[in-house]
This record gives C-alpha cells, structure tokens and sequence, in this order.
C-alpha cells in the first residue's frame, strides 16, 4: 500500500441531497486517500449510487463541503470532477459495442492527425496502457459486444485511465462476473493503489471488500453508521453496521434523525 498523506485526496464534510421529500443523503461524512481502497457499502437504497453522483457531478449536493487536496471545490457537473482527476466507471458500463477496444478508450477524446483520425497513436497508447497494468486482451481490434463480462469491465476501467485520473470510482464492478473475472478486476483494484490513486469501490460482495479494501464506509438510510479498518474489522461487524443490527448510540441516533425527516 502507498504510504498515505496527512491529508485526504478527498474529502467530504456533511454532504445533504434531498429529492421532493426523500433525504436520499443526510450529513455525510468520508474521506479517501492517496493509494487507498475505500469500500463503500450499504443495503440497497442506502444511498451509495446517489453519493457516487454527487463525487461525479452528476447529481451536485444540495448542502455539504467537498475538499480536495486541502482545498474547497465545488463539484456542480461531469466537468469539475474530471478536472480534478476524478473517474467514474458506472455499473452499466457505458460501452459501445460495435466499436472495438480503442474505438471505446477513445471516445469522445480521439486523437486527429492533420484533420483525420490517428488510428495508429490511438492504438499504441492503448496497448501501453494495457501492458502497464497487465491487462490482456486477445486484440484490441475486437468488437466489445465479442468480450467476456470481464474483459468488458476492464475495458471501461481502462477508459477511465485514460485522462491519468487521482480518483477512480467503482460502482459494483464485480457484479455478474464469475470468479476468474471477479479475481481479474480485483487485481487491477490492487494495480490502481499500488500506483497511489486513491479508489472508492461499491461493492455488496464481502469477499470483494474483504480482497482488496483498506478501509470500509457503510451507510445506512443514507447516513453514516460506521467506519471500518478493514483488517482489524470481521465480516459480522460489518454487515451489522449494514443492516442495523447492532444497537449503539450511532443506530439509534440515526434511526431517530431519520424517522424525524420523514
């Protein structure tokens, strides 16, 4: 693991998103570092994908500070955050079938060379970065729509490498690959820290946050219920921060907030 800073790449201090009379996010707290995994996990409706799109842009926080570097920013759409070096990688994928392997890393960014198309610069610059982090591919002319589930979600992480990003958010990467291509993906999560950007990985696989994670964020009813070390911290722990279980102060304050909201 990268030696981490004092101070977070990321940090987000009481972040509030509200849609009509749903608090879909409530005095959210979490922090990310240079060369750290962080797993973000929660039951469904939690609020992770909504807390995903703020990071993103997508979807700007209605209250709440975002700092990056040590710095205020404000995150207001796709653009801010890609300016900081954040990269998004949703669960859909977002992938061109019909185009092969580059045509997909370069959408939307290709390289023109007096007006035209530089399929050869295109193509070089993705085979150096698949070779970079040991990403195999039978050729890099093949059609996406002709690739593995893991091949595919490997491409579209790659794409988010593209731009050299800081941060890279991975929204349930592993779901619906077999466990070759679960093992796959997961090598790459430990390739991105180990070449110190920091990662934020959803995930609802324990044993995915388990394999790769330095640390563990759960919400619930969209707020924190709890910050875990991952190596310090057993699975039951975990999942009865996830679903309640476990009756401390922070599950009864929570759930009291919460009730009050509605």
């Amino acid at each position: 693991m990268v030696q981490q800073s004092a101070a977070p790449l990321l940090a987000l201090r009481g972040i509030h998103k509200r849609y009509g009379a749903l608090q879909a996010l409530a005095d959210v707290d979490l922090e990310i570092h240079v060369g750290e995994v962080v797993a973000l996990v929660g039951d469904n409706g939690a609020g992770k994908s909504t807390l995903v799109k703020v990071i993103a842009g997508v979807d700007p926080a209605d209250q709440g500070t975002v700092v990056w570097e040590g710095r205020d920013v404000h995150i207001t759409r796709p653009h801010d955050a890609q300016a900081l070096g954040i990269a998004t990688v949703y669960q859909d994928l977002a992938l061109c079938d019909n185009l092969d392997v580059v045509g997909n890393l370069f959408l939307g960014r290709e390289i023109h060379r007096f007006g035209i198309l530089d399929e050869v610069e295109m193509e070089r610059r993705t085979l150096d970065l698949l070779h970079a982090f040991s990403i195999h591919m039978p050729s890099v002319r093949l059609p996406v729509a002709s690739l593995s589930g893991g091949q595919r979600q490997t491409v579209a992480i790659s794409r988010s490498l593209i731009g050299e990003p800081r941060l890279v958010l991975l929204d349930e990467p592993t779901a619906a690959l077999g466990v070759s291509q679960t093992a796959h993906v997961l090598r790459l999560v430990d390739q991105l820290r180990e070449r110190g950007l920091g990662v934020l990985l959803i995930s609802h696989n324990m044993g995915d946050v388990k394999a790769v994670a330095d640390s563990v964020a759960v919400l619930r009813l969209g707020r924190n219920n709890g910050f875990f070390d991952v190596p310090t911290t057993s699975h039951e722990q975990i999942i009865s921060s996830i679903t309640g279980a476990t009756d401390n102060a922070v599950t009864r304050r929570a759930s009291a907030e919460w009730e009050a909201d509605l």
